[in-house]
Order: C-alpha cells, then structure tokens, then sequence
C-alpha cells in the first residue's frame, strides 16, 4: 500500500486532504484511481488507511477507513551527528539512516571534512537530504519523518548534543570493546543518544577531548575494524535497533 504524509491540519474527522507535490506522484505518476486505498502518517505515530474519494489538480480528498498508532518508531531518540563526507555519500548515509530509525541527522562540519559548504549551497543541499529523508520514510514505512539540520560547525553541534541524555563517539583509538557493550546497555527507553561520527579521516584528538569536556561524551570502539565515515553510524544505529527493540 502507498504511504504518505500530512501535517495533523490536514486531518478531518472523516477525512484528510493531500496537497503538494504528493498530488502529482498520486495521480500522474502512480495514477492511482478512485476507490483506492492508501497509507496516510500525520508525523504524530498516527497513521490512517484512507480510500481515494475525490482527486483535482491540487488536492486529493482521501475517506477514513481505519486509525491506528504506528509501531514503526524506535523507542529512543537517536540524533545522528554527521561529518560532512565528500561526494554524494552524505544522500546514501541520510536514506539508510532514515531506514533504521533515526530521528534527527546533523550534518556536522569537522576539522577534517574535506567538503567546505557556502551558506547557498548548504541549505540547497539540506533540502535535497531532507526529500531524501522524506521518501526513506515513506518506503520504511515510518510514523515521522526525520529531520536533516542545516550544516552546523563542529562547536555547534556540541552544544546541541550536551542537551542529550547520552553521547556517544565512535573512535578508533578508544579501548575496551566491555565499556562498550556497558555504555549501549545503559541506554533506556524514552532516552536521547547521540551518535558523531567523523568525516573521512575521523575525529582530531582535539575534538574527541572536546566533545567529552563539553557535551559529556563517551568514546566508545566499534570493534577491531576500521569503518567507513558512511557505514560507522549505520553500524551503531544498527545495534541500538536491535537491543532497544529485541
């Protein structure tokens, strides 16, 4: 069943209207009819399966037919902290994060990012990721769509994690695969974590330092391997899935 999202204005009693750019993929590229059904998400962990009742150029009235809670959402909230990588790594990174539940991602400007972003082409490139979110939502089948920050400086983005209940940073010098396995364990439901992972060439000592004197981070190790920028996050969110939702 096709999945779509709405904003809980655009819930009625009996029925919800679809608008924007969904209405043309609806009719146009999907070229769904009247009388068929879809999958509808209000962003609240509410989702509706709706019947197509009423299509025009700019909207698509869709009746009510079942209300249920989404069970779809991990049971933390996980913000991905992103050195920017080089390339288009960064748009696959945002789709399979989206996919294995993270809530927030923030692309974060490292000492060590190759990639340098212009005010312009910064927020062009937080529109592309945020569709990209958008779209990895609606095939993952999930009950919100993340949201993908504009690009913060390193400092920001420590500022913005230290309100979190925990903060993790993966770093190939940490030790001790035991403290590990304690700090994913101490991680409880209805928490925060946050996850910064270092662009191509990781983290300087200087920022690992910072991060633990500011936003009150734990370094932790992913194992004996040395991973990828874009596959170091995916791996942690990967095993917060697994022991939050076993």
């Amino acid at each position: 069943m096709q999945h779509f999202f709405v904003t809980p204005e655009q819930v009625g009693e009996e029925d919800i209207t679809i608008t924007g750019n969904d209405v043309n993929h609806i009719r146009n590229v999907l070229r769904m009819k009247i009388g068929e059904q879809l999958e509808i998400s209000d962003g609240n962990n509410k989702k509706y399966r709706c019947e197509i009742r009423k299509m025009t150029s700019d909207a698509v009235q869709a009746g009510i037919l079942e209300i249920y809670e989404t069970d779809t959402e991990p049971p933390c909230r996980i913000v991905l902290f992103q050195g920017l990588p080089k390339s288009d790594k960064m748009d696959w990174i945002v789709q399979k994060a989206v996919e294995l539940g993270v809530s927030e991602i923030v692309p974060t400007a490292a000492h060590r990012s190759v990639v340098k972003l212009d005010e312009k082409k910064a927020k062009k490139k937080q529109e592309r990721w945020q569709a990209i979110a958008e779209s990895a939502a609606k095939q993952a089948g999930r009950g919100v769509i993340p949201e993908v920050h504009g690009v913060m400086r390193f400092s920001e983005a420590l500022s913005y994690g230290a309100g979190l209940d925990h903060v993790w940073i993966p770093y190939e010098l940490a030790e001790g695969m035991e403290e590990t396995r304690k700090q994913f364990q101490s991680l409880k439901r209805g928490e925060s974590v946050g996850i910064f992972i270092g662009p191509e060439g990781g983290f300087e000592v200087e920022e690992v330092e910072k991060a633990v004197r500011e936003a009150h981070a734990e370094s932790i190790t992913l194992g004996k391997r040395i991973l990828r920028t874009e596959t170091a996050g995916l791996f942690v969110l990967s095993v917060i899935s697994y022991l939050m939702e076993a």
